[in-house]
């Protein structure tokens, strides 16, 4: 396993990091503490969860997948081998059972979201916190295009930082984080950091595949020249780049079959390109998710590819992508099914 810097920090992170939003819904507490072993054991020393996980999200489960961690940490002995990164909501109308149901990026929020983080993770501090999607109106998710509304209120960004810096020098968080943020948001955060002497990102969490590769049009500049590096979130688009849903398919137990709500990495040209990319797969005798994910790994601007598996063979495989480099072949042809059919599914 290689390792990575994370931002400016003195942290070095596995190049693989552990996702674990399938835990409390697609798995058991079992198999989450099998994935967990298992991880830590190939080298992988970095894993990511987030207050409303599982995924999809809903009260009945909101906050286990941080409770099976902290049950792992508990029974392990294991905490100081993981550097635990962990989110907060941004602003939502749609989980009215979290904080009364008025959840917003203010201090009165992050406070409290990250003392119930805390209690669910058995652990006194966080190493990496992160904003898990803006408190504005933006295109995130998604969106390609973005619509200004100028009658959104939202919380200043300056604020978010104030209330994540009393964090830090409570010695609850270590370090600070965005999630599905754009080019402007990322810039915001680090100007108001430098000017006020506010808490610097030293990561971006954002969707990053070979179906959807627009971080790379404003954003991967901005993560190299700022030492913000990405967490590329969704490398393989929800299982799409194994392969598995092609012509149709919908196997027993998967995600897109069992959730129809995902349905961002399902459309003819994403199914078209994942079909060119598959016959590249072949051609080299790759296999084709871990191809997708070497692909995203040995970008520059990464500094951690977020794998998630819901089974142990997909998560040995996804692990073993660590050891494939693509040859400038392999590279050419992926580059010209993406000229040819780009970011098909945003």
């Amino acid at each position: 396993m290689n390792y990575r810097q994370l931002g400016t920090t003195s942290l070095k992170v596995s190049s693989l990091c552990l996702g674990t939003m399938t835990w409390g819904e697609q798995n058991s507490v079992e198999e989450a503490f099998e994935q967990m072993d298992y991880a830590l054991e190939r080298g992988i020393n970095f894993f990511d969860v987030a207050e409303m996980y599982p995924v999809p999200p809903k009260a009945e489960t909101q906050g286990r997948t941080e409770e099976y961690i902290g049950q792992w940490f508990k029974e392990r002995n294991t905490r100081d081998k993981v550097i635990l990164a962990t989110k907060v909501v941004g602003r939502t109308s749609n989980m009215a059972y979290l904080r009364g149901g008025i959840v917003q990026l203010d201090k009165h929020n992050i406070t409290r979201a990250v003392e119930a983080s805390l209690k669910r993770l058995k652990t006194d501090y966080i190493d990496l916190y992160q904003v898990h999607w803006p408190d504005r109106d933006t295109n995130c998710f998604g969106k390609l295009d973005y619509k200004h509304n100028p009658h959104d209120v939202s919380i200043p960004i300056e604020e978010t930082l104030e209330a994540l810096q009393g964090l830090i020098t409570a010695g609850k968080v270590r370090h600070i984080g965005i999630s599905n943020e754009t080019p402007w948001g990322m810039m915001q955060y680090l100007t108001l950091a430098a000017q006020k002497g506010l808490p610097r990102l030293v990561s971006i969490q954002n969707p990053y595949s070979l179906l959807n590769r627009s971080f790379e049009v404003g954003l991967s500049e901005m993560a190299i020249r700022e030492q913000c590096g990405l967490l590329a979130y969704s490398p393989l688009a929800f299982g799409v780049l194994s392969g598995k849903y092609l012509g149709g398919a919908r196997p027993e137990k998967a995600r897109i079959t069992l959730f129809s709500r995902f349905s961002r990495y399902i459309n003819p040209r994403a199914e078209l390109a994942t079909a060119e990319y598959a016959k590249i797969a072949a051609k080299h005798g790759l296999d084709m998710a871990q191809m997708a994910l070497a692909f995203v790994t040995q970008q520059p601007f990464v500094t951690s590819n977020i794998i998630g598996a819901t089974t142990m063979e997909q998560l040995k495989s996804n692990i073993d992508s660590a050891k494939m480099v693509l040859s400038a072949e392999v590279l050419n042809e992926i580059e010209a099914v993406h000229l040819a059919n780009p970011n098909p599914a945003p």
